[in-house]
């Protein structure tokens, strides 16, 4: 990956500036030139206003920066501290996510969903826990991990082992929203998250012990960060934590939302672990909106938005690194993810909706079938109607519906006897699998 080029020195270009000038270079003094929240690297490929040069362009928006920055208790390698912009499209979008994450799953006709709030959050649990592992290197598919997890099944491989112990951390967390975070809380999720997956196991849990750590692109072995020296890092941690923990009156004011992306931020930045930081990073994200009351993202996946440009996610930490650490360009981009993020979730409950109702209206139309099957039922017949030949267990149909084991047990039971599953063993258990001829046996029940 190409580096960015780091911004011009704000002293440096002011110094060779004709005071004569000052006032013409005003004119262009906004943080956002182009109408963007625009990096130098970026600007300086732009055609710049008549009568200037970029670097000048850049003293404009520079200065304009400056009058609206904030400082954050949080440092660089060299004890300065980072800053973000409280910019136009940053107030914007955490406008949006305050109506958005905080509000209620709702159906296509905006009307709560019936009863289906653990099925989605079962859904979105296996969505995060296995794209945040693949963005890690992890190449189990979707399919075969969902069935792991859904069924109970103990991991094959390594790569089952991260999703299945992102899956365990995701749900430990929800447990974890009312309590403060501390150094050894952030340890014992960073052992959930890696054990049995690193290296050198005794790394599993504990900060990392040397310097040899880098971020470096595997395509072609640029060093794109080196983090601090693994001596500060206690220290960091505690000051991370103490950020985590603050109260909204604890000067200075940061908005909940920005506070849980930064905490992501810094431990990419810091890099603590000799392994896994960047699920670390997610899980203290989700942790932070939970806690502030954005339960709403516990349905949602950042990591499924990420994995779609990821070079994208990488360049928001060198913008900011290169850019005399204005953290407002990882803002801004993990701002669009959230964003995203929502919108798939909403676009997936309007969908599940639609094929749900599909699948009422067809047993509806029968008077021989019309209420005879309850939300979970009508939910495995859609989807079985959808993918053939999948097999549905006790145990992941109690886990995917927060319901008691008899209840499942009774739930499959009489679609078997209704001819809609048949039962077959898989080792100590039963598996239930829908016939090839699922909508046929429907419209048969249905005329009879």
């Amino acid at each position: 990956m190409r580096l960015p080029q780091p911004a011009p020195s704000f002293a440096e270009t002011a110094a060779t500036l004709d005071v004569a000038r000052v006032g013409e270079l005003l004119a262009h003094a906004t943080p956002l030139p182009a109408g963007k929240y625009l990096h130098w690297d970026e600007l300086r490929r732009l055609r710049p206003p008549p009568g200037i040069n970029s670097r000048e362009w850049w003293l404009a928006v520079s200065f304009a920066r400056l009058g609206i920055f904030q400082e954050l208790p949080l440092l660089d390698q060299q004890g300065r501290p980072f800053v973000f912009a409280t910019v136009g499209p940053l107030l914007l979008d955490l406008h949006h996510i305050d109506q958005d994450a905080a509000g209620r799953i709702q159906s296509a006709a905006s009307a709560p969903l019936r009863g289906d709030s653990q099925r989605f959050l079962l859904s979105s649990l296996i969505e995060e826990a296995v794209t945040s592992s693949q963005l890690e290197g992890a190449a189990t598919t979707r399919q075969v991990a969902a069935a792991m997890l859904r069924s109970g099944r103990r991991p094959r491989d390594h790569d089952e082992r991260m999703i299945f112990n992102n899956y365990r951390a995701m749900t430990a967390l929800r447990e974890l929203r009312a309590e403060a975070m501390t150094p050894e809380r952030v340890l014992a999720l960073h052992r959930m998250l890696t054990e049995h997956t690193l290296e050198n196991p005794e790394d599993a849990g504990r900060l990392r012990q040397n310097d040899a750590v880098r971020v470096v692109d595997l395509r072609d072995n640029t060093t794109l960060h080196v983090p601090p020296p693994w001596r500060e890092l206690p220290e960091r941690l505690q000051r991370l934590c103490d950020f985590a923990n603050a109260d909204a009156d604890s000067p200075p004011f940061v908005h909940p939302v920005l506070r849980a992306i930064l905490l992501h931020f810094m431990i990419g930045y810091d890099h603590p672990f000799a392994d896994g930081n960047g699920r670390t990073a997610r899980a203290l994200f989700y942790w932070a909106m939970a806690r502030n009351g954005y339960w709403l993202m516990e349905y949602s996946s950042i990591s499924h938005i990420l994995r779609k440009a990821p070079a994208q996610y990488i360049r928001a930490y060198l913008y900011t690194e290169s850019g005399q650490n204005d953290t407002t360009y990882f803002l801004l981009h993990q701002l669009h993810t959230i964003r995203q993020a929502i919108t798939a979730l909403h676009e997936y409950v309007a969908r599940k909706t639609r094929e749900q109702k599909e699948t009422e209206r067809l047993l509806a139309s029968s008077p021989a079938l019309r209420g005879r099957f309850n939300h979970r039922q009508l939910a495995l017949l859609d989807h079985a109607l959808r993918n053939t030949g999948e097999g549905y267990r006790l145990d992941a149909h109690q886990r995917s519906h927060g319901v008691a084991y008899q209840t499942a047990r009774t739930d499959l039971l009489t679609l078997e006897t209704l001819g809609l599953l048949e039962r077959s063993r898989q080792g100590n258990a039963f598996v239930f699998h829908a016939p090839a001829d699922l909508r046929q046996r429907l419209e048969n029940m249905m005329r009879t």
